[in-house]
């Protein structure tokens, strides 16, 4: 059973090797699965250098999500040939697993491989924090920084997607096109300028934004606060700039500003199993009318990770990195 493991925490580059290891046998209430493929999402790097809000157990393989096929059942619900996404960390950069059942989720086979890869994480994420923090009615503005993220471009779509407006607020205003074409409203500079393109912009909406998305923190997360009407929340769901928000009194006291955090691992992990079906369906048939695109640059083996790896920071990367373990078969 090819894998990629790790023995010891550190940059992905200096710890990662290939490694192989006897398939268990599959027991009562289990599958195996056939690992078809698995992005390199930031979460994964930090996981591997130990900076995540979980440290595995050493040595171990990485990869938060997969999507795989069955090929041996001991599971009533999940026969042979069903395609399936892990719901708990899928340590997917390897080529087969033996998993519960009640660990997996049922997909549809006629989508993409790659869609289905990076179905549980970005996606999912996008979409409960449009509907867990705000009554967003079709027309509410959101904002959100690190817009060109693997999160920002899902929430930008999904928002097209419900009516919603979204601020976005990038480094690289070079990408307003490509995220306009994505369904964006506003693209603008993660800067003091670009904060005031978005108040103009708002004033001439005659609204204020009702929800904000953080990403990156510091200054940016401030910046966000300006922005956003009464009593409206900002969500932290991610540490891009590695600088905590230092929240002015002004917004706890007199715009009754809240803050909250997202983690996808734990909503996963407190939702019912009706919620989490419900979220997914949602997704899929997002997927399925075409709204919900997340670009793929490369496919890799398992063998050329160090290629992966580096083509994690080529100045040329159109999307998401994959490994595809099967064709390690």
């Amino acid at each position: 059973m090819p894998a990629l493991v790790i023995r010891q925490f550190g940059a992905a580059a200096d710890v990662l090797e290939m490694d192989s290891a006897p398939m268990p046998k599959v027991g009562p209430g289990e599958v195996r699965v056939r690992i078809l493929a698995a992005p390199i999402n930031p979460a994964d790097l930090n996981w591997i250098e130990g900076t995540y809000g979980t440290r595995p157990k050493l040595p171990a393989t990485p990869g938060t999500e997969a999507v795989g096929e069955v090929i041996e059942s001991n599971a009533a619900p999940l026969s042979v040939g069903t395609r399936v996404i892990f719901l708990s960390y899928a340590h997917g950069w390897q080529t087969d697993r033996v998993v519960r059942a009640d660990e997996l989720l049922a997909v549809p086979g006629d989508l993409p491989v790659p869609d289905l890869a990076m179905l549980k994480v970005n996606p999912a994420t996008a979409w409960r924090m449009l509907h867990d923090f705000a009554p967003l009615s079709p027309g509410a503005v959101v904002v959100q920084n690190a817009a060109n993220s693997g999160v920002g471009r899902c929430v930008i779509q999904i928002a097209h997607a419900l009516g919603l407006r979204t601020i976005n607020m990038v480094r690289q205003v070079s990408l307003a096109d490509e995220l306009q074409a994505c369904g964006a409203d506003l693209v603008c500079g993660d800067d003091e300028a670009g904060k005031e393109a978005a108040l103009a912009y708002l004033r001439k909406q005659g609204v204020r934004a009702s929800l904000a998305l953080n990403a990156v923190g510091g200054e940016s997360a401030l910046r966000q606060l300006d922005l956003l009407e009464e009593g409206a929340t900002q969500v932290t769901y991610g540490a891009m700039g590695r600088r905590p928000l230092t929240i002015p009194n002004k917004f706890l006291i007199f715009r009754d500003i809240r803050f909250r955090g997202f983690w996808l691992t734990h909503w996963l992990a407190q939702a019912s199993s009706a919620e989490i079906a419900g979220t997914y369906d949602a997704l899929l048939e997002l997927l399925r009318r075409g709204r919900l695109h997340q670009p793929v640059d490369s496919l890799h083996p398992l063998p050329s990770f160090r290629e992966a790896l580096q083509r994690l920071h080529a100045a040329d990367r159109k999307g998401k990195i994959l490994f595809a373990p099967a064709t390690e078969k």
